[in-house]
């Protein structure tokens, strides 16, 4: 019998530093005392250290070894990382002597096919704590085995917290998050913003999301080919040099949260436009105070979580693409992120505008949230909302007002 649920005899696939932090993400962010799980775990492994390095005082880990490792040498690894580690981790010999936890890693990638991988999922559902979250990872490559499991994570999650993909591999790799229980909307204000490797790092405190890397790839792809096409020409010079302020657009600098537990912090950068009391059927009974922020193009566009909890709802409401500035953009294309948290509902609303016609939302149902987590961004001028129970919040802004998406608090809970 196999130490953990086998799934293929696939090629090895590696995992990478990157890989591994994304694997190990939600183990990492829980602040309160966690259990984690990993199978499949090799002694030489990133996804190990990755897990041994994100443990707490209190948090527990179990590992149970996979083709590449044994038990032995699982527990003269953990060993030889000190007694702090040692009195943490646990080595077990086999799954079925494994405690449920709050997270299930899967330390080797998973190639086999949808039902082999249904297989491992269901037994491995015997291992999971009432909202836990299982991790995985499957090739990205087109035409690997791993597309079939994808396909089966994307249709089977019933409260699934989404996937990421990881090109800084070799291969690339599909991150999948999933959770098969509903997560307690508490729980959301115990976490840490999630790691989510959708950006690439410029500096230690400044990204470039991946839309801003694909952009810039693409001008300089047609500077490249304007070049080629018309060596004696200039026009190559136009692509090239848009291609840093393309980039530049995308920028995802890192930000410090305040911590205070009242407060809420703005979903945007940008000025206030609005800040007013209004009732929304969509929304629930009772009045909301909304606070609505103008994102200019020279603004950072990636949207961060107002407040911890849990996101209940998604919906995108279709419209014009007026001038975000104006009160016609109540009336533009909107994207609903609905959060269940301690206090209410809260609403998050990504509007485009005049400029912007492509909205991006990360955050999928069933997904715990920590204040201040990347949730997504808008492309170009526009305009975000947020809805707080107008009953529980008092705003701390005025309008035109300058803020700092994750960083300004613009109300605080009552």
């Amino acid at each position: 019998m196999t130490p953990y649920p086998a799934v293929s005899k696939a090629p090895i696939v590696g995992i990478g530093s990157t890989a591994a932090r994304a694997l190990t993400a939600e183990f990492a962010r829980h602040n309160a005392a966690t259990s984690a799980l990993v199978v499949g775990a090799d002694h030489a492994s990133l996804v190990v250290a990755s897990a041994v390095e994100a443990l707490l005082p209190g948090d527990t880990l179990t590992l149970v070894a996979g083709e590449r490792s044994t038990a032995d040498l699982l527990r003269d690894h953990i060993e030889g990382l000190g007694s702090w580690i040692a009195d943490r981790v646990k080595v077990v010999d086999a799954l079925d002597e494994a405690q449920p936890a709050d997270v299930v890693i899967v330390g080797e990638p998973v190639t086999g096919t949808a039902q082999e991988v249904r297989a491992l999922l269901d037994r491995l559902g015997k291992y999971l704590t009432d909202g836990a979250v299982v991790t995985l990872a499957t090739p990205a490559v087109p035409g690997r085995t791993g597309g079939a499991a994808a396909e089966l994570f994307r249709q089977g999650a019933l409260f699934g917290v989404g996937s990421d993909l990881v090109v800084r591999n070799s291969p690339p790799l599909r991150v999948h998050k999933l959770r098969f229980t509903a997560a307690d909307p508490k729980v959301a204000s115990t976490l840490a913003p999630a790691y989510r490797p959708s950006s690439v790092p410029v500096t230690r405190g400044m990204h470039i999301d991946s839309n801003g890397v694909a952009a810039a790839g693409i001008a300089l792809g047609l500077a490249a080919l304007a070049r080629s096409a018309r060596p004696k020409s200039k026009l190559w010079l136009l692509p090239a040099l848009a291609a840093a302020p393309v980039a530049a657009f995308f920028r995802d600098p890192e930000r410090e949260t305040p911590t205070d537990p009242a407060a809420v912090v703005a979903s945007a950068d940008g000025r206030v436009l609005s800040v007013e009391r209004m009732t929304d059927a969509r929304f629930g009974e009772g009045e909301f105070l909304r606070i609505a922020v103008f994102l200019s193009v020279l603004d950072v566009h990636v949207n961060r979580v107002p407040v911890a909890g849990r996101v209940a709802d998604y919906f995108v409401e279709e419209g014009g693409y007026a001038n975000a500035m104006t009160a016609a953009a109540e009336h533009n294309v909107a994207a609903y992120t609905v959060l269940d948290t301690e206090r209410g509902t809260v609403v998050v609303a990504q509007r485009t505008g005049l400029i912007a016609r492509r909205i991006v939302q990360r955050v999928p149902v069933g997904t715990l949230v920590a204040r201040g987590e990347r949730m997504g961004l808008i492309r170009f001028g526009s305009r975000t909302d947020v809805y707080l129970p107008a009953d529980k919040a008092e705003p701390l802004v005025a309008v035109n007002e300058k803020v700092i998406g994750g960083a300004s608090v613009i109300a605080r809970w009552l």
